[in-house]
């Protein structure tokens, strides 16, 4: 009897690490936007998405809402699987076909921009969580017109520079490339295909070579601090985007977004602009600025909860068998 007794409790003692294990289990920050050459929405989110500075920032909350800025870590179809220039139609290469991001694909001349050379350059994508899989960037054609539409034949065939599974520094993935040479207003786009997922990102960032033939200068456009990045965490909306994709409900590119809740006022709650509502009306934490495999706030919750089901399954079978000795005794 004693035998058996020293098992049941070894198999309990079993479950109650496992339990703790599990309850401290969160899912990861992910995905990223590039910061040099600094991308459309990552320069917007810059210039501070309720009160962006310039013209082309004010038009694209205008068309798109400031929830898109806030959420600029995130411009991506989670199905790609490897078929961006299938899936993403002509006209919506910068928003990726997510109707969220909109405003980013407005053709103007005005874009905050970054000045670039022909020759070698380092390329930096601001990541606020790591994944695997390969960079491609895209250039512009000679010809290129940033006041129309952008489109796939727009960019060359081939990428001037592609990385797979590049070095993370500092929170961002650097990796070199050669620029062809342009002259005047041009565009870099980039594909950032994860290799563990069908999930690719997408980033269309302004560059200017020489002279800016759109005459808006090519002053070197802000990337987001980490400062800036922390302050607007709270206000993202992409814990419930990806709590729906792991769940099996995300939407294929070019589909309606559903609508974003309301920015909260300044002075609600704590952290800048308080806590921000998910769609059930829980608050979601800053602690992630966007969320892989589940919701920041309820995915501790809800492993938790099997843990503790697990625990109290194993108090009940210890309890049964002691029942049981006493009986036979």
């Amino acid at each position: 009897m004693t035998a058996r007794r020293n098992v049941t409790v070894l198999a309990l003692l079993g479950v109650a690490p496992v339990a703790l294990t599990v309850l401290t289990a969160t899912p990861a920050a992910a995905h990223g936007s590039m910061s040099d050459p600094v991308s459309r929405v990552a320069a917007c989110y810059a210039e501070g998405p309720e009160h962006p500075e310039s013209a082309a920032c004010k038009a694209a909350v205008q068309v798109g809402g400031a929830q898109a800025l806030y959420d600029w870590n995130a411009v991506r179809d989670g199905n790609a699987g490897g078929k961006s220039k299938e899936r993403i139609p002509d006209g919506k290469l910068c928003s990726a076909g997510n109707d969220e991001y909109k405003g980013l694909d407005l053709p103007r001349a005005d874009w905050p921009s970054t000045p670039m050379k022909a020759g070698k350059h380092t390329f930096h994508y601001k990541a606020t969580a790591p994944h695997r899989g390969t960079f491609e960037l895209y250039l512009t054609k000679d010809g290129y017109d940033p006041k129309k539409p952008l489109k796939w034949s727009d960019l060359e065939a081939r990428p001037f520079a592609k990385a797979t599974d590049p070095t993370l520094t500092n929170g961002e993935y650097v990796f070199d490339g050669t620029v062809p040479a342009r002259s005047g207003r041009h565009l870099v786009y980039s594909i950032w295909q994860r290799s563990d997922s069908p999930e690719a990102f997408y980033t269309c960032s302004d560059v200017v070579f020489g002279k800016d033939n759109g005459g808006a200068g090519s002053t070197s456009a802000p990337a987001p601090t980490d400062r800036q990045i922390a302050a607007g965490a709270n206000r993202s909306s992409m814990d419930m985007s990806h709590h729906d994709h792991a769940m099996g409900g995300d939407r294929p590119a070019g589909a309606q977004a559903p609508a974003a809740p309301a920015a909260p006022s300044a002075d609600a709650g704590s952290g800048a602009g308080g806590p921000h509502p998910d769609g059930a009306g829980r608050p979601v934490g800053g602690k992630h600025l966007a969320e892989t495999g589940g919701d920041g706030s309820t995915a501790p919750l809800t492993v938790g909860g099997a843990a503790v089901l697990a625990l109290g399954a194993g108090v009940l079978f210890l309890a049964t068998r002691r029942k049981a000795a006493r009986h036979q005794g």
